[in-house]
């Protein structure tokens, strides 16, 4: 098998996984146009929790309460914003994570504002919660309105009251622990009234289906998935995004899970509480555009003067893997590296060991190439050796194209004949490619989905691997190397089309990397190199032997 026609087989494979790319993002329904709500920075009132016999009905509207302010919670990883009616997270900064390469903005999780809204609510519901009360969603008081982890401590723990008039104490803590990006949020529900009382939990993300600035990926570039996701016993993670919603509400239930929405390298999820069996369930605001995925847990009875606590975890942070299982189980398939996630899996955890040593995902992506192809190396062998069997069978192939013409079946007869007689795998070449295309489409997502390789610098004018090379540098390099290799491939291509096609290969696939991001075309640059090194120790070796001397002569 020519090397020639095997760039073709690139050419193509990667073409056809750049078109589905693309028509996987384009196929989806573009959202309709929904009437921007008025909500303004100080909160949001809507919330929709799915009715059940046992937890009653919400309201889908609960009126704004003057009385109402904002909280403020500061650990060294996050600073959170908290509304007092309902107890609602209605903003959220990462502190060590920058909005932009070197900004002086921290990167924002969660919002409430007129254009986009992205908010974590919680509260309880039933009979006697006090969010599901005909007069609005309780205004809890908190002691002041900035709370910071001070100097030496691990752990900050905000509570927020609310006593109502048949006078049982709610109280709502949350709890930020120093470099965690885990929230906790607990009920203490203290009964001091002569009834028992009924609530239920329940927990929810609400977020704006369509969003500013928001284009789904640039030129040949899928982009990553924005939008809910879930977790139960049966189902380990599946995405259910906006269309979804709007056309189906989701209606699971389960012992633990989790419901979460997810972006580009970041995502926020509630946690349920693992006993017990919880109802997922998703709605869809078309007045508002927006979509709710949240959980309710099953409904607790506290006694005339006795308490109860009820408590749920929320990840508000990037795509740590290693963390975020420690949360809650599958947590981190979050991090969604697709079909090919059983290469990208240990592709990420070699980047990862690598890294550890040399500091600098740029060498340990260079590494990583180094390895990969030394793995391949005996495959890669046998690929040039048979390319040179085949340029020494050339003569024989002509002589049967001769004798047999245009009958196709003696045709493919004489040469199977030949093959079998040769010892030739006409197919012996093409299988190094074949391993070469799911490595590099694994490796496309690993940067995709890896936070770690986010605003991760190289070297030089490369300050950032997950995007493209602002200069263009590398993917003329790497259009060089496959020139480089595609002058030291000798061809018996005859075909004047055929010449055409492969002498423009170098610069179509040059093109097609301006927009990939910066680690990728660092990775095929380096393997074109090892390749180019690779190929002529192989041949070096194949004339010492007579066998490529004779297949090119």
């Amino acid at each position: 098998m020519e090397s020639q026609r095997n760039i073709l087989v690139i050419a193509l494979l990667l073409v056809s996984f750049l078109i589905w790319q693309q028509w996987q993002t384009d196929k989806a329904p573009q959202p309709e146009t929904a009437q921007q709500s008025t909500q303004t920075s100080t909160g949001d009132d809507s919330f929709i929790p799915e009715s059940d016999q046992a937890g009653g009905e919400v309201p889908t509207d609960a009126p704004v309460t003057a009385s109402r302010q904002l909280v403020t919670l500061i650990s060294d990883t996050l600073e959170l914003t908290i509304d007092t009616q309902g107890g609602d997270i209605v903003r959220a900064e990462l502190l060590e994570h920058d909005d932009e390469l070197n900004s002086d903005d921290k990167f924002v999780l969660l919002s409430n504002g007129a254009n986009f809204v992205n908010v974590a609510q919680s509260g309880l519901i039933g009979r006697d919660g006090p969010d599901a009360s005909a007069d609005g969603r309780p205004v809890y008081q908190a002691e002041q309105g900035e709370f910071r982890l001070a100097e030496g401590e691990d752990r900050l723990s905000v509570p927020l009251t609310f006593t109502n008039e048949a006078g049982v104490t709610f109280t709502k803590t949350f709890t930020l622990e120093r470099g965690r990006y885990v929230v906790g949020v607990n009920y203490d529900i203290r009964n001091q009234s002569d009834k028992p009382v009924q609530a239920q939990l329940y927990a929810q993300l609400k977020q704006s289906e369509s969003k500013p600035g928001d284009d789904g990926g640039s030129m040949l570039m899928a982009s990553a998935y924005r939008g809910p996701a879930y977790s139960t016993s049966e189902t380990r993670y599946s995405k259910y995004d906006f269309q979804d919603v709007r056309e189906a509400n989701l209606n699971q239930t389960t012992e633990g899970g989790w419901i979460g929405m997810l972006q580009h390298y970041f995502v926020s999820a509630w946690v349920a509480p693992e006993n017990g069996e919880n109802q997922l369930y998703t709605r869809f605001l078309n007045n508002q555009g927006q979509g709710i995925i949240g959980f309710k847990a099953p409904v607790t009875t506290v006694a005339a003067g006795a308490e109860q606590s009820l408590s749920a975890k929320l990840w508000l942070g990037p795509k740590l893997q290693d963390e975020m299982a420690e949360v809650a189980p599958n947590l981190d398939l979050t991090v969604d590296y697709g079909w090919l996630w059983f290469i990208a899996q240990p592709l990420f955890k070699l980047l990862q060991i690598l890294q550890g040593f040399v500091v600098n995902w740029g060498l340990a992506i260079v590494l990583t190439t180094f390895v990969v192809r030394g793995i391949m190396y005996p495959l890669t062998k046998a690929q040039y050796t048979s390319m040179a069997k085949m340029r020494m069978l050339q003569p024989k192939l002509m002589a049967l194209r001769e004798r047999y013409g245009d009958d196709r079946q003696k045709m493919s007869q004489g040469m199977m004949e030949l093959y079998k007689k040769e010892k030739v795998n006409p197919l012996g070449g093409c299988l190094p490619i074949l391993i070469q295309m799911p490595i590099f489409i694994s490796l496309y997502w690993v940067l995709m989905e890896s936070v770690e390789l986010r605003h991760a610098p190289f070297m030089l004018w490369i300050d950032d691997l997950s995007v493209r090379d602002p200069y263009f540098v590398l993917p003329i390099l790497m259009g060089a190397s496959m020139y480089v290799i595609q002058k030291m491939s000798p061809t018996t291509i005859t075909d004047p089309m055929q010449q055409k096609v492969m002498q423009f290969m170098p610069i179509i696939f040059t093109f097609f990397f301006l927009w990939f991001p910066a680690g990728l075309t660092l990775y095929w640059l380096v393997s074109n190199v090892v390749t180019i090194s690779q190929q002529w120790y192989i041949f070096r070796q194949l004339e010492k032997k007579g066998l490529h001397s004779k297949a090119t002569s």
